[in-house]
């Protein structure tokens, strides 16, 4: 039997994973998505063109690749019949080559609509996409969600809705509420695009290493926005860490292989929370500006600053990262110092060595390393300037975990392996 392995984000999300599992995703025969929803967004670059993806794994530039979405994912059904008619033409469509599992749930407009009202009205916002993953999953745990499975019977799911909207309605929110036809009208659209991919995906994942096939799991987001083990409460609605992929898909912890954490060779988060090495002056918006670090998804720049070692050793340890993939080195071109977190100060002065519940009253402590330049396209590390390879080097000393591959390029073979 097989075992499943599993990227991973290790900051703050948008570290780059689309394009890791893109790059290995042909060593693969199933690529799974397992949590969070169309709030996430990766980037590729394959042969100079780009493709933005929200939901569908990255897998799926791939012909030979099954992809799936998994249970533990949240489903926009217009942000996914959006997205999958960019593949429409590829490799003869995406009948056989997308999966998706009956029991993931959907985001309907209202859940979007609470979302908003949420962010506007609460006295310090989370800084979310807005896109409903909170109360989708807010709804799924109180167990009154909405499976996808559910278009099936668009009467009688019609129905369901429509009492959910008088519900909210009478809570004195103002929603627009149509009519039971139109509203079966609408979910008889989504079934039509939608039901022919759902498929029982534990069992095929089971079958698939029963058989010896090989599976990458794929997380969204990164580990510091875990809801049980990031920054909360600024942190995303789901498991983004590894034991997520277990709940998402099925597949057991004992069934995970290789646990490959995705890290940039600075730092960045997306939303209001903690950031201890952002940058707001020149260099931020150096980084900012050289790293295209802009959402996918919503668009909005990105905070920048330093890379946190504290955090990353952090969320190896959580992952059971077994080896890092650092991503953007070149965007580090060109600064005369480069600097990375390696401890914290309290607000008392103390020297914290360990990774606090509490990120709103400490200080980083830094070591500062010889800047470089040009890394650009290197594709051997014996070819990188010397300061780049200390740095990479001291980085790998800090963390306790192997720098295993490193990016060089958004380009998909601007990658060294070591």
């Amino acid at each position: 039997m097989s075992k499943a392995d599993l990227i991973v984000g290790i900051q703050w999300g948008d570290e780059g994973k689309g394009k890791m599992v893109d790059l290995l995703a042909h060593n693969y025969d199933y690529v799974v998505r397992y949590q969070g929803g169309h709030n996430a967004g990766h980037t590729i670059v394959v042969e100079g063109k780009k493709y933005a993806l929200h939901l569908i794994p990255s897998g799926i530039l791939y012909p030979q690749c099954k992809n799936i979405i998994g249970n533990g994912v949240v489903i926009s059904p217009n942000a996914l019949i959006e997205e999958m008619a960019q593949f429409k033409e590829m490799y003869g469509g995406l009948q056989g080559r997308l999966f998706i599992s009956t029991k993931a749930h959907l985001i309907l407009p209202y859940h979007e609509m609470l979302d908003k009202l949420s962010e506007q009205q609460a006295k310090q916002a989370i800084g979310t996409t807005c896109k409903g993953i909170g109360p989708t999953y807010t709804d799924k745990v109180s167990r009154k969600g909405i499976r996808i499975e559910e278009l099936k019977d668009t009467t009688k799911l019609a129905k369901k809705v429509l009492e959910k909207l008088e519900e909210i309605a009478k809570r004195g929110i103002q929603i627009k509420i149509p009519t039971l036809e139109n509203l079966k009208n609408e979910l008889e659209s989504y079934a039509k695009a939608l039901l022919p991919f759902l498929a029982n995906t534990t069992n095929m994942l089971w079958q698939a290493m029963d058989k010896g096939e090989k599976i990458l799991c794929e997380g969204a987001q990164g580990s510091m926005l875990d809801i049980d083990f990031g920054t909360y409460p600024f942190v995303t609605s789901s498991t983004t860490i590894s034991a997520g992929a277990c709940s998402g898909t099925g597949i057991a912890p004992r069934e995970l292989g290789e646990v490959i954490g995705i890290l940039k060779a600075y730092c960045t988060r997306v939303g209001n929370g903690p950031f201890p090495t952002e940058e707001t002056g020149e260099i931020g918006e150096s980084l900012r500006n050289k790293g295209g670090e802009f959402g996918v998804t919503t668009g909005r720049a990105r905070r920048c600053g330093w890379l946190d070692a504290m955090a990353v050793k952090y969320a190896c340890r959580l992952n059971g990262t077994s080896a890092l993939a650092m991503m953007k080195l070149d965007v580090l071109d060109g600064f005369d110092e480069v600097k990375v977190c390696v401890a914290y100060e309290d607000e008392n002065g103390t020297r914290l060595e360990e990774f606090p519940s509490d990120l709103t009253k400490i200080k980083p402590i830094y070591q500062t390393f010889q800047g470089w330049d040009k890394t650009a396209c290197i594709r051997e590390f014996d070819k990188l300037p010397q300061n780049a390879k200390d740095y990479i080097l001291a980085l790998e000393k800090l963390i306790g975990v192997k720098i295993a591959m490193i990016s060089t390029s958004p380009d998909r073979n601007d990658t060294l392996f070591r």
